[in-house]
């Protein structure tokens, strides 16, 4: 309060006091966002409940709910499991496959050696990738464990990967993983301090030095002794990572991911809710038939001129059935109620679109592609379909850069010490090791609306030097054009040689071969 204020003050409290309010009105209503989103004074914004914290508040306090529920809409409706399971086909499908792309200028290479080099490594990398042994577990190789690891994201916000040495029967590599469940990863007892965040360890910079790795799963129903293993996230001599962590971050100074389904959890939950009682109500509707009223007390009661097999809760005599087909016979004073449920509901089809347009914007998966409902024109289509593609690609590089590529580099630096890969200088100097460990992760392809003008379109960009064949083979069938094109070679060197093919107008197909042709020929 200033001076004037306080002399009217000594006069007219009242007055003063009014003055005093009105200034602070002033300074609320003043300008930029205290006119829309900041504001206090509209009545569309007085209603609004919110409040902020930092990511403890947000995001940790809220994990165990945000996980479990997560976990039973994928469990239990299937819209969220269509979305999930579509995002894990599209960015991982079978399994991200190894192109081992060297930097063979710096490591001194001529472009055969390199080709020789890169199809050895990829080579011994397929003996341990499309093993069981791979899995610490023994059950799944290499590809499977993506595509495990990879929805466990989706559903639980992150998933942790160690990365053991086991010895295998039969297998030159020990190098195992060992996927680990979001749950697992806890602060001892619960307790959570400004040192171990949701069993995430930080040092005096806030990096993350330790995880806190529960012996079991905290919601087993087990009744062992409740132990934690203190894992440090890099080796004190090595350096190397002994724990990956797969999630995405969202605000800074966040060490815990979100599941995906986060914002969408109660508009899935409410569309589930929606579609089973619109279910239900059909099926109830459908068996309404034929009720008999009758004054003769030897009628059977209610219910029992349903079949015998078809009957389900005899015991409870508080349960009433329904039929399809059924004759229900009415007892002594008893009458029926029409009661009309208007099915099939004309509008469910509509609004059920609508909240999936929601869901879809919110998931990044256009409705079309959520719902495998491709009705709309070509252009509509394909543009959904690129859309969701933009996202697909990210993902899918956020996958192999946070997994596969860090496996790949502890399986390499394996091989080399054990002698089965030649890589002089790789643990000499550091960018020696990045020529030596460059590599690409091919998935799926995108697939085409039309193949004729996706084809055209491709054979434009490599005329164009837009692109390459090598990527044009990979996105529009997955393929690898370096295996593709010698079993070309011998595809077309068999047709000819047994007269069903002519020679390509190009020349020879294989380098320094001649190939006799007949003049008279077609």
């Amino acid at each position: 309060m200033n001076l004037s204020d306080r002399l009217v003050s000594v006069f007219s409290p009242e007055r003063a006091l009014k003055r005093h309010v009105a200034r602070q009105k002033l300074n609320i209503i003043n300008s930029g966002y205290s006119n829309s989103g900041a504001s206090r004074t509209k009545k569309s914004m007085v209603g609004w409940m919110f409040s902020g914290g930092s990511t403890k508040e947000d995001i940790d306090d809220n994990l165990t709910v945000l996980r479990e529920r997560s976990r039973d809409l994928y469990m239990n409706t299937p819209i969220a499991t269509g979305a999930l399971k579509t995002i894990n086909t599209n960015v991982v499908g079978a399994g991200l496959r190894l192109n081992a792309q060297i930097d063979y200028e710096v490591l001194g290479m001529s472009q055969l050696e390199a080709d020789a080099w890169e199809t050895q490594v990829e080579r011994e990398f397929e003996l341990w990738s499309e093993s069981i042994f791979c899995d610490a577990m023994r059950m799944n190789n290499f590809y499977d464990l993506q595509q495990i690891a990879f929805l466990s994201f989706l559903m639980s916000g992150e998933t942790f990967v160690t990365l053991p040495f086991m010895e295998k029967p039969n297998m030159p590599y020990q190098l195992s993983i060992s996927l680990l469940e979001a749950d697992r990863v806890c602060s001892p007892q619960g307790n959570t301090t400004d040192k171990i965040i949701n069993g995430v360890e930080v040092g005096a910079y806030g990096e993350v030095t330790h995880y806190h790795i529960a012996q079991f799963h905290p919601l087993a129903k087990t009744f062992g002794e409740k132990k934690w293993m203190r894992v440090e996230k890099f080796g004190k001599e090595s350096g190397r990572q002994n724990v990956l962590h797969l999630m995405e971050a969202e605000r800074p100074e966040q060490r815990r991911g979100v599941p995906l389904l986060s914002p969408v959890i109660e508009s899935v939950k409410q569309l589930g809710r929606y579609s089973e009682a619109e279910l239900m109500a059909a099926l109830v509707s459908s068996m309404y038939t034929v009720f008999i009223k009758s004054e003769n007390p030897n009628e059977p009661p209610y219910g029992e001129v349903i079949p015998d097999g078809q009957r389900v809760d005899d015991e409870d005599e508080n349960s009433y059935e329904l039929a399809a087909g059924a004759i229900i016979s009415l007892g002594e004073n008893e009458s029926i109620e029409q009661a009309n449920p208007m099915r099939n509901n004309s509008s469910f089809d509509g609004f059920v679109k609508a909240v999936c347009r929601q869901i879809g914007s919110a998931l990044e998966v256009p409705y079309e592609l959520l719902l495998k409902h491709f009705t709309a024109s070509y252009s509509a289509s394909r543009a959904a379909l690129l859309e969701a593609w933009k996202m697909f690609r990210k993902r899918r590089a956020w996958m192999a850069a946070r997994f596969c590529q860090p496996v790949y580099e502890e399986w390499l630096t394996e091989a080399i010490l054990l002698g089965r890969i030649d890589a002089p200088g790789f643990f000499d100097d550091p960018i020696i090791r990045k020529a030596y460990t460059g590599a690409e992760w091919n998935g799926p392809s995108q697939g085409q609306l039309d193949p004729l003008k996706e084809v055209k379109a491709a054979v434009m960009r490599v005329d164009e030097g837009f692109s390459t064949r090598a990527r044009e083979t990979s996105e529009l069938t997955g393929g690898d054009f370096w295996r593709n094109h010698p079993q070309r070679i011998r595809e077309e060197n068999a047709r000819r040689e047994s007269g069903l093919g002519k020679p390509s107008k190009e020349g020879p197909t294989d380098i320094g071969e001649e190939v006799e042709t007949d003049e008279n020929s077609d």
